[in-house]
């Protein structure tokens, strides 16, 4: 049984934007470089991308990443995790999202860090919300939590609010997620969403809803996650930039 295995949820049917892990970003599929990015830290044998779509995975295949065939039916990313849990045994499952191609590599490390010291937590990353744009975003999920770092809820709203309806502070959750084995099997037991998961669109509130704490640690805030069409152009624009700076 491995220590570790990082999964990337890959799903083809995007309600917002379909074929979102194959779009092209400069010369590579999204999914490629979040594949890319996360075996800069680890050792690829640790990696392997979870799909529903034989296009994604022959994609996969091709560049020689580690895939696996999952169902249609999984009702979120990690529900996939889930299903490859069965067949991949490790102690804990860190689920990488596959639309965030600009995340930090080294947000892996401080999960596996932390990891360490909370044995049989769930582990999830926040960052600070730097914009008001992004305050009010419903695409970015803000949360809130406790000064030990444990979860008290998450949203689409801009949370915390004051009574003066301002932007004065806030943090997003930053998609990269630990979960310990029987966790994540009590987890995709549930066949049909939970009723805050279901309303406000974010799967880690189903832990929450079954009892589980979730514990935040802090993040980089380098992530730019893939939503719709105008993400894509910020994924872009910053891989512009980062080419002109190589090249100076």
């Amino acid at each position: 049984m491995q220590d570790y295995l990082i999964v990337i949820p890959a799903r083809y049917q995007s309600s917002r934007l379909p074929g979102k892990p194959l779009i092209d970003l400069m010369g590579k599929s999204m999914i490629l470089r979040t594949y890319e990015k996360c075996i800069e830290v680890v050792p690829k044998e640790n990696v392997i991308v979870a799909t529903d779509d034989i296009r994604i995975y022959d994609h996969c295949l091709s560049h020689s990443m580690a895939a696996l065939m999952t169902s249609t039916s999984c009702l979120t990313g990690t529900d996939r995790v889930a299903e490859v849990a069965q067949v991949v045994k490790a102690e804990y499952y860190i689920n990488v999202q596959g639309d965030e191609p600009l995340f930090n590599s080294n947000d892996i490390l401080k999960v596996l860090e932390s990891i360490k010291s909370n044995k049989g937590k769930i582990i999830n990353g926040y960052c600070s919300i730097k914009s008001r744009e992004d305050f009010c975003s419903i695409s970015i999920p803000k949360v809130v939590f406790r000064p030990d770092g444990r979860l008290l809820y998450m949203s689409r709203s801009p949370i915390p609010g004051n009574k003066n309806a301002d932007f004065v502070k806030g943090n997003r959750q930053v998609c990269v997620y630990a979960f310990p084995k029987e966790a994540l099997e009590n987890f995709s037991k549930q066949k049909i969403k939970t009723t805050l998961e279901n309303e406000e669109d974010i799967e880690i509130l189903r832990f929450l809803e079954m009892g589980y704490e979730v514990f935040m640690i802090e993040l980089s805030d380098d992530s730019i996650a893939v939503d719709n069409p105008s993400d894509v152009e910020k994924v872009l624009n910053r891989l512009r930039n980062e080419n002109k700076t190589k090249s100076i």
